[in-house]
């Protein structure tokens, strides 16, 4: 039986074991039914022309983990910002670990996205918002939601701000041969709120498992969301990243994306204006070697006035891998005043490593500023041959032009014990001891 057909089969005794809400039963059953027509998406597919996912789905996976694992906290503490005081909600192969988890509805709810889908209390919100902004034919978001039900649910009141980050990470522990996860998020927040969250999927032993994840954020006016997205994982683990953001008027959202580690990655990332004066910042750091895939797929749809968008990537490849950074900005013709700006740049470190980069840029509206650029090329021999008569090897020369390159993108995360943690991530990535911290 092809895997396609197995997600399909296997989704009735799903759907009968689940007290849902009777329209997320009906939701799922519709979105099941576009999968089933439109089936896994192929480089026939335009948006899809660089990744193929192939390797991916020609073969099976374990839809259910067999029984609940444990995982001592010693195990992944390392995962953790274990120097900050968070918020956690934790899985492992799909289900909630509240042992691991610190979850809270004490003035906002950080809690679980099964508890959303069918307790009373949530049936507004869960009207409202699930499912909204997702596109209608988009057969990986209509397949996550067809199986939707475990994730982060986190709704944030108005006039709140979160006192801790929230931490979402999805573990997965290698008991299974191979595993196929769909975890479902739902961010809300209301008026005149803040939250900071950090998201991770981590596989804790090599085995072939992927994560087709889908993330709705909403955020209300005046509303600040600062998110970032840890992509490190095994060698054998393969993430497709959905996420949507709708803003409306004053909001302000920053996501942050860093691809370090993967056999195979693609961050769908779409951002939608439902007002004026929006804030829309997306940056991202690709560090890759191997065989590794990043796909980078962003679009900002500006459909208000005087609104802005910043859009800033830094690929550096090694060995075969392999990038993709295809960023959209569509600016429609009530959108006057806009200002949107776009940046990809990349280095290819060795002659086999390859980027495909195509920055779009479609403008209805007359009165804007907008722009975008790319380029790709290769260490400077000038630079590195400086730094070398200044007595620093080789090789720690050019991790300094590496990290050089990707400040910029560091330097706005936030969370200092996070940009600690990344900058960390990024020196053991190039093999060296930069000598410094952030």
């Amino acid at each position: 039986m092809e895997f396609k057909e197995k997600l399909i089969s296997s989704h009735l005794a799903f759907e009968e074991d689940l007290d849902l809400f009777d329209t997320v039963h009906e939701t799922r059953a519709n979105a099941l039914k576009i999968f089933e027509k439109k089936g896994f998406p192929s480089k026939r597919d335009e948006a899809w022309k660089y990744t193929s996912l192939d390797s991916l789905i020609n073969q099976d996976y374990s839809l259910f983990p067999k029984s609940e694992i444990s995982i001592e906290l010693k195990e992944v503490k390392k995962y953790f910002l274990y120097d900050t005081d968070t918020y956690k909600i934790i899985f492992i192969d799909g289900v909630y670990s509240p042992f691991l988890s610190n979850t809270t509805h004490d003035g906002l709810d950080v809690c679980l996205m099964s508890a959303a889908l069918s307790k009373p209390k949530y049936r507004k919100i869960i009207d409202n918002y699930f499912n909204k902004i997702l596109p209608n034919e988009d057969s990986l978001t209509a397949l996550n939601t067809s199986y939707a039900k475990e994730g982060a649910f986190i709704n944030i009141p108005k006039n709140t701000i979160a006192e801790k980050p929230v931490e979402i990470i999805h573990f997965s522990s290698g008991k299974e041969e191979s595993l196929w996860l769909q975890p479902r998020n739902l961010i809300v927040l209301d008026r005149n709120s803040q939250v900071q969250i950090i998201e991770r999927h981590q596989s804790l032993k090599t085995h072939p498992v992927v994560t087709n994840s889908v993330t709705e954020i909403y955020l209300h006016n005046d509303a600040f969301l600062d998110y970032y997205k840890l992509q490190n994982d095994l060698t054998s683990a393969s993430l497709i990243d959905n996420t949507f953001i709708q803003q409306e008027k004053n909001s302000h959202a920053s996501v942050h994306t860093f691809s370090l580690g993967g056999k195979l990655i693609r961050n769908n990332l779409k951002f939608f204006h439902r007002g004026e004066n929006i804030l829309s910042t997306l940056k991202g750091v690709t560090i890759l070697e191997g065989k590794q895939h990043v796909d980078h797929s962003t679009l900002v749809h500006h459909s208000k006035p005087n609104c802005e968008s910043h859009q800033d990537y830094k690929g550096i490849f090694s060995e075969r891998s392999e990038g993709v950074f295809n960023g959209q900005i569509l600016v429609d013709k009530i959108a006057q005043k806009t200002n949107a700006f776009q940046q990809n740049n990349n280095i290819l470190l060795d002659d086999k490593a390859t980027i495909n980069s195509k920055p779009q840029l479609e403008i209805f509206a007359d009165d804007v500023k907008c722009s975008h650029g790319c380029t790709i090329g290769q260490m400077d021999e000038e630079a590195l041959f400086y730094l070398r008569t200044r007595g620093i090897p080789k090789k720690e020369a050019k991790a300094l032009m590496t990290y050089a390159f990707a400040n910029n993108v560091l330097e706005s995360v936030k969370l200092p014990s996070l940009k600690k943690r990344i900058n960390g991530q990024i020196a053991n990535k190039l093999g060296v001891n930069l000598g410094f911290e952030l």
